[in-house]
């Protein structure tokens, strides 16, 4: 159906990360292989917090519902991209693009919330050690949990209507390997001008807020850790946040250069690196980055482990 040079649009077209055909083969199994350890990973993360009663924390607890929103995050985008490379199918409905869009905004929205409460979480831990227990109890994470999740999930229903809203005219091509939202403004025949000043304001207040959350946690936890006396407490201290920061850095990083600017400044090429490193390597990474640096997980996933060689 048609009106004047718009259409009703039923499918897009996916253009991917490139089209040279002797690249599609390897990129395939470099994103194969990344996001099966993403999926290993944060499933045994998940596993292995649920089956040992000493990782039943808060900061642990955090951590599952991160593993999970990675699961969500790259499953949302790597599978319907590792059909293209493999040329099985390029389309997308226009119905399956806008679901797409929601749940990728509302994972990523989620993530910025639990980035920022992980933050508070350690802040806790080693500023006020005393009332730690008393401030961080089971209730209390539960209910940050659900009001972090249903605040991401509803922050997104915002950005999805504007964007549903919109008319796509000419071509329906999406220069990117899924339906996000910048590549899907370049393709409207109106103005987005309230698009980004949404996306600017809505998304920018949520992840602004998140992030000076996390850094006035850090300057405080930096402030508390330098006054520790010996040097092998401060390590220690410093030891059980630095792969937080680590991920925060990377999360944060990525998102701000993806979203907190204009349109009008939209580099293509450079917006499909930088997604694939926060859709696809960030998600692979963090169970890696948590894993490696946790002794205490580390124990608990040996005696897992162990128990389930002995009962075969």
């Amino acid at each position: 159906m048609e009106s004047g040079n718009q259409t009703s649009v039923k499918d897009f077209i996916l253009l991917g990360l490139s089209q040279d055909q002797q690249l599609k083969g390897p990129l395939f199994m470099v994103f194969f292989v990344m996001y099966f350890t993403s999926l290993l990973g944060n499933l045994t993360i998940i596993l292995t917090i649920w089956m040992d009663i000493h990782l039943h924390t808060p900061m642990f607890f955090f951590l599952s519902n991160l593993s999970f929103l990675d699961l969500c995050y790259s499953s949302v985008t790597v599978p319907k991209m590792l059909f293209s490379l493999l040329g099985l199918s390029t389309s997308i409905s226009y119905a399956g693009c806008i679901t797409q869009l929601y749940f990728y905004v509302s994972c990523c929205s989620t993530e910025c919330l639990i980035l920022s409460v992980m933050g508070y979480d350690r802040y806790v831990a080693i500023c006020s050690p005393l009332h730690y227990s008393s401030i961080m109890r089971r209730d209390v994470c539960l209910r940050m949990a659900v009001v972090l999740w249903t605040t991401g999930f509803l922050t997104s229903v915002i950005h999805t209507i504007l964007t549903a809203r919109l008319p796509f005219c000419g071509s329906h091509g999406i220069n990117h390997f899924f339906c996000d939202i910048p590549p899907l403004l370049k393709l409207s025949c109106s103005s987005t001008f309230i698009n980004e000043v949404v996306v600017l304001t809505v998304g920018g207040s949520l992840g602004l807020s998140s992030f000076l959350l996390t850094l006035v946690s850090y300057i405080h936890i930096i402030s508390t850790i330098l006054q520790i006396r010996s040097a092998a407490g401060r390590r220690k201290a410093f030891s059980t946040c630095a792969s937080h920061l680590i991920v925060v850095t990377l999360f944060f990083g990525s998102i701000s250069f993806m979203y907190m600017r204009p349109a009008s400044s939209y580099s293509m090429k450079q917006d499909r690196v930088v997604s694939v490193f926060y859709a696809v390597v960030t998600p692979a990474l963090n169970p890696i980055i948590y894993t490696l640096r946790n002794k205490e997980f580390k124990r608990a996933l040996k005696k897992a482990t162990s128990r389930s060689i002995a009962s075969y």
